[in-house]
């Protein structure tokens, strides 16, 4: 006897997000992750439901991987994703099963080692403020809540008891964090507390551990803590009781590929599959999110006051103007008030943290004799000079050659270099300090001198001076830290982008936010900027999170951005600019064709026009009703790209 299921396949070469049809020589359950045949070889599939025979013929089932299937709440979570981020079914598939499943022996737990269980650390005392917190999310009919806390406020100490009450009901908790560097902390501090129930999720394990975690989740009997980015909302966890989404305004939990999913509504969406409390924290929560939650009525719990100090201890901020060339007599980039700070931490024994945007030594490259650019071959953006390497590097598409001193057009030695990146601050840092011990983060450090290896050091003062990107203004906790500089605090603003001024907003508090928090009587902030009066640059340092976002909400309602409406960016690779620019014109004529309430922008090239030797142009859709996007979606052909709800059109 034949039974049929229709089966979810997993395979580029089927860019449809409908299931095929097999048949099998017995029952297998929905979730059951199988072999079948494609074409001329054979993929993984996952079993979506049985169904009766069809008319047409069809392949059967080449086996099982195992018995144990993925649970029902996974399966009604990449249900609704292929609804909701319309892709091919494989690219939804690989969300939720690991690469190398096939090579898994058994799912059955057996073979899981067993671990000494070690003894429990000892949770601070709540602060009344917390306390309050933790009461009213465990007392509210409300499934979702956003805490927003301040900087230092103990939001981890809130998580922490949640997830204690949680496991008390037996049931399994998902932590998510923005990024790999603030995994391994966040992770350990749960560790101390809840010993051998910590499973950790992220891109920097290999494959096999990856596997092997997955395995332990699908197999667990008991309640476990999933800690890890996004793609932890995908693991094969039963029985989930919550979700906790840490830095919940961070740009990494947008997915920026296929299926281009946003991670706090598929949190929502699996919150509501599981019946379980959803509860995002930030310091500077997302305008759309602030929105919808006020709109809704859902729980908005703030936290003002400090964890660590019951007494209100404000750092010092001052501000100093780029153009001012008086404050900069003994750096051309750092002003003399934040060395100043810097000398005047090292010598008490503390702490300094520089941060800029922005990674290598110089940002442009010119030839002051005939006007030569150093610009990326297949990307025609500016090349970025890395003096330690003695290279240019694409920051695009990672495009790098060593570098020559002189023109290539004219020969001239007379090469100027523009801008400044991380690689150039921490230079001129161990110039001015050179005992002092200094360390530079950001995305160009090997693993051993990544943020993940170096934290327990970095935290227990072991370094004088960290230099870093976006990488250190997120969730550091150093008690030994008294100076924070910022050498450009407007780097954001330039950006032609609706959502540029809320980056910089949460950038600037973000990186504020670092000291203040308790440990130290005093401490001092140094913001470097060309608007002293910068109306976001100001909100960031009153912590006045509802002037800017009555402001910010003014504008986007009145130039029809999120929360307002949903947005749909629609691009092309052409070989050439007018290729790209004659398709979108096409394009958008047979979408305006489906008369369809939205509103259509002019096809214009995208803000870096030519990626990896093509030449990209987009247009993009506004729309109150998101279904007439997906309508739309399913009429994009299939050499085109899209990405629906983007947090910028850049």
């Amino acid at each position: 006897m034949s039974y049929y299921y229709n089966v979810w396949v997993n395979t580029k070469q089927f860019r449809s997000s409908s299931t095929l049809t097999y048949s099998y020589g017995s029952e297998l359950i929905e979730g059951t992750i199988v072999l079948v045949p494609f074409r001329n070889k054979t993929i993984l599939g996952l079993v979506e439901k049985v169904v009766s025979k069809p008319e047409f013929e069809v392949r059967p089932i080449a086996g099982q991987i195992s018995d144990k299937s993925i649970p029902k709440n996974s399966m009604s979570l990449l249900e609704w994703l292929i609804d909701y981020y319309p892709s091919s079914s494989s690219t939804h598939l690989q969300l939720f099963l690991p690469a190398g499943i096939d090579k898994i022996k058994t799912l059955d737990g057996q073979s899981q080692k067993q671990i000494k269980t070690k003894a429990k650390k000892i949770p601070p005392k709540l602060t009344p403020e917390q306390d309050s917190t933790i009461k009213s999310i465990k007392k509210s009919t409300f499934r979702t809540f956003l805490i927003h806390g301040n900087t230092g406020s103990g939001k981890t100490r809130v998580y922490i008891e949640l997830i204690r009450s949680t496991l008390k009901e037996l049931k399994s908790v998902i932590v998510l964090v923005p990024e790999i560097g603030l995994s391994p902390q966040i992770t350990q501090s749960f560790r101390d507390y809840f010993p051998n129930k910590v499973i950790e999720i992220n891109s920097s394990l290999t494959e096999k551990t990856k596997r092997e975690n997955w395995q332990k989740i699908l197999c667990s009997k008991n309640p476990v803590i999933i800690v890890g980015p996004r793609s932890a909302l995908f693991m094969p966890v039963d029985n989930l009781g919550l979700i906790i989404v840490d830095e919940a305004h961070d740009d990494s939990y947008k997915q920026e590929s296929a299926p281009f999913y946003q991670t706090t509504r598929v949190a929502a969406k699996l919150s509501e599959i599981t019946n379980s409390k959803l509860v995002m924290g930030t310091a500077t929560p997302l305008i759309s999110d602030y929105y919808m939650f006020e709109e809704r009525n859902i729980p908005i719990l703030r936290m003002i006051k400090s964890a660590v100090s019951s007494t209100d201890i404000k750092p010092l901020i001052q501000i100093v103007d780029l153009a001012d060339k008086s404050s900069f007599t003994q750096s051309p980039r750092l002003s003399d008030l934040m060395l100043r700070s810097i000398e005047e931490s090292l010598r008490a024994g503390e702490q300094s943290l520089i941060f800029l945007n922005r990674r290598g030594t110089a940002i442009v490259i010119l030839c002051q004799n005939c006007g030569w650019k150093a610009v990326c071959p297949n990307c025609d953006t500016s090349l970025t000079y890395h003096q330690d390497q003695h290279s240019v590097i694409c920051h695009s598409c990672g495009y790098k050659n060593k570098f020559t001193s002189t023109c290539p057009t004219c020969g001239s030695h007379d090469i100027i270099y523009h801008g400044v990146g991380t690689k150039a601050i921490e230079a001129e840092l161990k110039k001015i300090f050179p005992t002092s011990k200094i360390k530079r983060f950001d995305k160009d450090n090997l693993k051993k001198d990544s943020l993940s290896e170096n934290y327990i050091n970095i935290s227990q003062g072991k370094t004088d001076i960290i230099i870093g990107t976006q990488i250190i203004t997120k969730g550091l906790d150093l008690p030994k830290l008294t100076t924070v500089g910022i050498v450009m605090a407007d780097q954001n603003l330039a950006f032609p982008d609706f959502s540029s001024e809320e980056k910089n907003y949460q950038t600037l508090l973000q990186v504020i936010g670092r000291v203040g928090r308790g440990h130290k009587d005093s401490s001092r902030i140094i913001i470097q900027t060309y608007n002293p009066n910068s109306k976001t640059i100001l909100a960031a340092i009153s912590k006045n999170y509802e002037t800017f976002y009555n402001d910010q909400l003014y504008s986007r309602k009145k130039y029809l951005f999120p929360p307002f409406v949903f947005l749909l960016k629609i691009y092309c690779k052409k070989s050439t600019s007018k290729k790209a620019m004659d398709s979108c014109i096409e394009l958008t004529d047979k979408i305006k064709n489906l008369h369809l309430k939205v509103n259509i922008s002019d096809p214009t090239p995208a803000f870096h026009e030519k990626v990896g030797g093509k030449y990209v142009w987009q247009f993009v859709i506004k729309s109150r009703a998101r279904g007439n996007l997906l309508d739309i979606i399913s009429h994009i052909p299939n050499d085109w790209f899209f990405d629906i709800d983007p947090v910028s059109l850049l």
